[in-house]
């Protein structure tokens, strides 16, 4: 096992409504790891102080909205996955600096699998949205074999830019109904959705054969989840994803596999991998 950090934090604004806390202080007290997982709400405006003070603390950890393009830009050194995504959720720091990682892009092809029940290949991928979670999106979908990703967004600018990013696997398209024509799944990458009142795309508009994942997450599923299932739909949201990039995390910061099986019974998952 590695050193132990000083410190381990959550490093977002807000981050009260987080599970990780759950599940990673569950996967801590498995390996009798005597760290605490703790909450860090800083506003952007004191994000390059909080940097130098958890640098002094040798701290690890992982950043959530909005910082991990931040966090990307005060990094000593960045993995190429991270530099691929161009932001940073996981980090610890080696000789008085911080180094970066992206677990997203790992917990996202495990929530795929998870959804699909065999390894992601040969997929037409749909994505709404156009930021961090659609990047971290874009960034497996190029380790899979011979799969495309087509991006939607609000901003046809920036769902172009994305594409472009990714040229050998995205092109942008320029409406929702291009973005489920004939996609094996489609890619909920914006919060639309979460709280119900406002769906990302309308779920009778996602053919019976397409599956749904949702990259927000609750306990119990997000009503969009729950609204494409009552369809018929295969559909998760993204619990599977969060969890498995704080095994990715956990192993990164300590280098030892938590015990997931105890990180999914914190969290009462409704159905464990």
């Amino acid at each position: 096992m590695k050193e132990l950090p000083g410190r381990l934090v959550l490093l977002g604004h807000p981050v009260a409504h987080s599970l990780s806390p759950v599940f990673q202080g569950a996967a801590l007290e498995a390996a009798g790891i005597p760290l605490q997982y703790e909450l860090l709400d800083v506003a952007p405006a004191d994000l390059a102080s909080m940097v130098g003070l958890l640098a002094d603390a040798r701290a690890a950890g992982n950043v959530t909205l909005p910082h991990k393009e931040s966090i990307f830009a005060w990094c000593a050194r960045r993995s190429p996955v991270a530099e691929r995504v161009g932001a940073v959720n996981t980090f610890w720091t080696e000789e008085g600096a911080l180094v970066g990682d992206n677990t997203d892009v790992g917990g996202f092809t495990f929530a795929v699998a998870h959804l699909l029940g065999r390894d992601p290949e040969g997929l037409r991928v749909g994505i709404l949205g156009a930021g961090g979670a659609a990047a971290a999106a874009c960034a497996a979908v190029e380790q899979w074999p011979d799969s495309q990703v087509v991006v939607h967004a609000r901003s046809a600018a920036r769902a172009e830019q994305l594409a472009a990013r990714f040229a050998g696997v995205a092109t942008a398209v320029a409406s929702e109904m291009h973005t489920v024509d004939g996609v094996d799944l489609l890619v909920n990458a914006t919060p639309l959705g979460l709280d119900g009142a406002l769906m990302p795309i309308a779920p009778g508009m996602i053919p019976a054969q397409t599956a749904v994942l949702d990259l927000t997450y609750r306990r119990g599923r997000t009503p969009f989840v729950k609204a494409c299932r009552a369809r018929g739909l295969r559909a998760d949201d993204g619990l599977p994803m969060l969890v498995e990039q704080g095994a990715l995390a956990f192993e990164r910061w300590f280098g030892v596999e938590p015990d997931r099986a105890a990180m999914w019974r914190s969290i009462r998952a409704p159905e464990t991998p």
